[in-house]
């Protein structure tokens, strides 16, 4: 059985609708570099991982700017000896290369629209909530059920396509926003570079709530104008059948007491549903919280705790069941992490998850998976 290592989104969504000008140019360097131990059936085994950022943001007009990322990841890959089908880290890559991650031109319609064209992470606006951001496995960035579909994945971590985005902000807090981008997700550094013909069809998305000082709530929906092959389904010739992808989820998240004060806390829970005939994934579900200003005197320290769930397909414990796997009904994971500023450039977090019913096996034992994440801004 090959484990289905699923993209993730590093980056939280701002809940600022309309473009702000800006005076200048402004260049932002992150590099983030994992040590990851992996415990469970077999020998134990460490891995290094390297994340390289590099983004630009400026101002073209008055009403427009411009917005570039490049990507760079190199190490190992932990989920090869997890056996995970979410996976265990964020910045986990299947091949090593420089991308052109997001190149993008955002158009301020009026107070309070925005159009955005170009390469596009989706999982900066969509399916995201900040009270996430800190954990590391990569259920918390984007959920499971859309993460593991389309040609390749979708226009996520680490590989992004060419799409429009529309966005709305009304009073009161209210947001509605909608995406419309190449279901190949393949950009600058990936063989063949950007995908400009549309071939597989597109990935719709759509997200609509509220936000503001009191948390934010959302509903979102998506699907694929072209049908894709069932994982386990095939007609009377032998061949696939094609479905129609497809799928919505629900966010949630709240601060509790003085979002400024010491060990200010804020909760979140998440959950997503798929058609569940192309993906190893039917729907599963995130919960969490997050704790700022941890200790008294260090405003930068912070703790996570996130419990997620994937529920396994039918069709996909098919195939499992053909490989000889007692199938468990979900994959599920427990995290803990903790982050602080050891200087102004400097933030180091250890990190521990568990996972349970590994890769949908229900016979697996238990995963442990522990890492230290160092990050250097400038």
């Amino acid at each position: 059985m090959s484990p289905v290592l699923l993209p993730a989104a590093l980056g939280c969504a701002s809940l600022a609708p309309a473009a702000q000008a800006q005076e200048g140019p402004d260049f932002a360097v992150a590099h983030t570099m994992d040590v990851v131990a992996v415990a469970g059936e077999g020998e134990d085994k460490a891995f290094w991982l390297d994340n390289l950022d590099l983004t630009a943001d400026a101002p073209l007009t008055g009403t427009t700017r411009a917005h570039g990322y490049v990507l760079v990841n190199l190490g190992g890959m932990p989920n090869d000896r997890a056996g995970t089908l979410q996976g265990v880290n964020n910045i986990e890559v299947a091949s090593h290369r420089v991308r052109l991650f997001e190149a993008w031109i955002e158009q301020q319609l009026d107070a309070r629209s925005t159009l955005r064209a170009g390469l596009y992470d989706l999982n900066s606006e969509f399916y995201s909530n900040d009270s996430a951001g800190l954990l590391i496995a990569p259920a918390f960035g984007v959920g499971s059920e859309i993460a593991a579909t389309g040609p390749n994945g979708p226009s996520i971590f680490p590989s992004t396509a060419l799409g429009v985005r529309l966005d709305r902000s009304f009073a009161g807090g209210g947001f509605a926003r909608v995406a419309v981008l190449n279901a190949s997700a393949r950009t600058f550094g990936d063989p063949g570079g950007v995908d400009l013909d549309f071939h597989n069809g597109a990935l719709v998305i759509g997200e609509a709530g509220a936000a503001g000082k009191h948390g934010k709530i959302g509903v979102g929906a998506w699907a694929y104008t072209r049908r894709q092959d069932d994982l386990a389904a095939v007609d009377a010739a032998g061949d696939p059948l094609r479905r129609r992808a497809h799928g919505a989820y629900v966010i949630a998240e709240r601060p509790f007491g003085d979002p400024e004060g010491q060990g200010a806390l804020s909760a979140f829970v998440r959950a997503g549903i798929s058609d569940g005939k192309t993906t190893p994934f039917r729907g599963g579900w995130q919960a969490g919280m997050l704790v700022t200003r941890l200790w008294a005197g260090r405003d930068d320290s912070q703790f996570s705790l996130g419990v997620n769930q994937g529920y396994v397909s039918h069709g996909y414990r098919e195939v499992l069941r053909g490989e000889g796997v007692r199938t468990a009904a979900a994959e599920s994971a427990v995290e803990l992490t903790y982050s602080d500023k050891l200087a102004k450039w400097l933030t180091l977090q250890p990190d521990l998850q568990l996972i349970f019913d590994a890769g949908g096996d229900a016979d697996a034992r238990p995963v442990l998976v522990a890492g230290l994440r160092s990050t250097m801004e400038f």
